[in-house]
């Protein structure tokens, strides 16, 4: 059974779609058989991944049921997704049926013994898609910027969480919130941190202690279909990253996921 990771945040420009990459990328350097799934309808994963979204079947075609899970499935260098493109962006509406919460979840109980890890990242809203994430998967990142706006984006999460933890997923948590962009000497990054310590307490859970700095690297990788931790190794933000990946997998130490070699 896999360990499925939602990276979650309302607002946009936080890191989410770099964290889910950085994740896969980890997870599969370390022996770890990965599955991305991208409920974004921007498809920022599978463009990150150099995959040509806008002539492939998509995850769209997985929850209309119009497609095989496994027949959309693609490879990518850091492991396999399930790629979106701007169809998604429909769902609101046309996924109007009794249990359309549960759509991700049984599209993915097909696939579940295939991976080690199974990683989910979510549009900058909180609507259909991302309670479908949050009903799927055991685990949620929350990725936040260093800035006032990201931490209000974290703190409005936490009525969706409740209630998906009331009425669909009873063993939903949250991992931690992990910083992007992360600059220690500035009084602003300083203070947020400490705001964002509050907001962890409210949500039972912490501040990951590896914090993601800045860099070129970041930017650049996208464009060659790559994480930064192929893309660019020995940056600081890839070290950055390995930190926080060791401290995501020491989480799931008692889940019925296989150890990461």
């Amino acid at each position: 059974m896999s360990a499925i990771i939602t990276i979650t945040n309302q607002k946009g420009g936080v890191g989410k779609t770099t964290t889910a990459c950085a994740l896969m990328d980890g997870l599969r350097q370390r022996g770890a058989r990965v599955l991305g799934v991208d409920l974004d309808p921007q498809g920022s994963l599978g463009f990150c991944l150099g995959l040509d979204i806008e002539n492939c079947a998509t995850v769209y075609d997985v929850l209309k049921g119009t497609k095989n899970l496994r027949e959309v499935v693609t490879s990518s260098e850091c492991g396999d997704v399930l790629p979106s493109n701007i169809l998604l962006s429909g769902a609101e509406l046309e996924f109007n049926r009794p249990g359309r919460e549960f759509l991700l979840k049984n599209c993915l109980a097909e696939v579940e013994d295939d991976y080690d890890y199974i990683v989910i990242d979510t549009p900058p809203a909180l609507n259909v898609l991302t309670v479908n994430a949050y009903v799927a998967c055991n685990g949620l990142i929350v990725p936040m910027a260093p800035e006032i706006l990201s931490l209000l984006g974290v703190s409005q999460i936490r009525e969706t969480i409740d209630t998906v933890r009331r009425c669909y997923n009873s063993r939903l948590r949250v991992l931690g919130i992990v910083l992007n962009k992360y600059n220690q000497r500035l009084t602003l990054n300083r203070d947020v941190l400490d705001m964002a310590e509050q907001i962890a307490q409210q949500l039972d859970t912490k501040v990951f202690q590896s914090r993601i700095r800045s860099g070129v690297a970041v930017a650049e990788a996208p464009a060659y279909g790559e994480s930064v931790l192929s893309y660019a190794p020995d940056s600081k933000v890839a070290r950055d990253f390995r930190l926080l990946l060791n401290e995501i997998t020491r989480e799931y130490g008692s889940y019925a996921a296989p150890p990461i070699r």
